[in-house]
């Protein structure tokens, strides 16, 4: 069944079976956004990713991970700054507590409860198994045209840790050997390593501390943030398809090729989208030999290039879906409400609007 087909069933059941039911049982009818939220859950269903047993010995039941789960999807669905405000919103909106499977105002746990269950979903990386699963489902069966790739930066709420010193390297002579002279080769770059490296292994060299970075911003100007920096693919309908979260201070360009190379296994796609931040040799190579096109803007670096051909530029406006997919994180799904501290937290909690928006915007492709 074609990717349309699937989500104009899905579309159909929704209005026809779900809303019409829940609002009986509802006091009031829903919301737009709540009938946002039931459409989004259905698509997710973050609770068939909690097993049975996923608890602990002394701890709540599985049910309530469930409904947890789904209450941090409608935090990110409502854009609550913090878990309180989300607790808050369940005890003062019946039909909120109801989606997300909470049925009376005492069966809402209390914020350490919320704050626990986090931790847990962030240590077994559950935001990146919805995900993966979502991908697989609706994007893994089709050809993909275009593969938009970008970063965005990501203010933390933590004190930013000191870059590491890199070892002094030793002074290599000059001129060339001398007969029989055998000098060490020059050690490799990150990205010459990442060329024959596995996608995980290549995310596993890439620092993600809390750290500041500083970029240009569209008018030209250097602007710096402390916290750190989400990189994503992104594909032709604004579906992220990857997303990798690092230290703020890191380059674009050194994330570029464990994105391909997972992007790759997850969908087929034929153009790979960058802007001048990610022109560098390597990263042609490797995305050729991957059987895709790249189309990199040029980074003069001081010097004059040759444009993008006609053709490669009309392609290249494609990649504005990668910017659209950033504001809409950011602006609508909780990305700029990052209240939790380490990398782990903060890649669930962005993950949470990640699958957010990809379930959003697949219930837009029908309209």
């Amino acid at each position: 069944m074609k990717l349309k087909e699937v989500v104009s069933w899905l579309v159909g059941t929704l209005q026809r079976n779900i809303f019409p039911r829940l609002e009986e049982c509802c006091e009031r009818p829903l919301t737009e956004k709540e009938q946002q939220l039931v459409s989004i859950l259905e698509v997710v269903q973050v609770e068939k990713f909690i097993s049975p047993n996923y608890t602990q010995r002394l701890g709540r039941k599985a049910l309530e991970r469930r409904a947890i789960a789904r209450a941090f999807v409608g935090k990110s669905i409502f854009n609550y700054p913090t878990t309180r405000a989300t607790i808050e919103g369940l005890r003062t909106a019946p039909n909120f507590r109801r989606i997300c499977g909470f049925v009376r105002k005492v069966d809402i746990p209390s914020e350490s409860t919320f704050s626990r269950a986090f931790k847990q979903f962030a240590k077994i990386g559950f935001g990146d198994q919805v995900h993966e699963a979502l991908v697989e489902r609706f994007v893994k069966p089709g050809l993909v045209g275009h593969i938009s790739r970008d970063a965005t930066a990501i203010e933390g709420r933590e004190k930013p840790v000191a870059k590491p010193q890199p070892p002094k390297p030793t002074p290599r002579p000059k001129g060339r050997p001398r007969r029989g002279e055998v000098r060490e080769p020059k050690a490799e770059t990150r990205l010459e390593r990442q060329c024959h490296q596995s996608a995980q292994e290549a995310l596993e060299e890439l620092p993600v501390h809390c750290d500041v970075g500083t970029k240009k911003n569209s008018q030209g100007y250097k602007v710096s943030w402390r916290g750190y920096k989400l990189h994503v693919d992104v594909n032709d309908c604004c579906l992220p398809i990857s997303v990798a979260l690092t230290a703020a201070s890191l380059h674009d360009s050194q994330v570029a090729i464990p994105l391909m190379k997972m992007t790759s296994e997850r969908t087929d796609y034929l153009y790979d989208l960058m802007d001048a931040a990610y022109d560098a040799k390597p990263i042609y190579e490797v995305s050729r030999s991957l059987g895709h096109v790249p189309i990199i803007d040029k980074n003069s670096r001081g010097k004059d290039v040759i444009p993008l051909a006609p053709h490669e530029m009309i392609r290249y406006r494609e990649r504005t879906v990668a910017e659209r997919f950033n504001s809409r994180l950011k602006e609508d799904f909780g990305g700029r409400n990052v209240m939790v501290k380490g990398a782990e937290k903060v890649k669930l909690h962005l993950m949470f609007g990640v699958i957010a928006v990809f379930a959003d915007q697949l219930l837009k492709l029908i309209i």
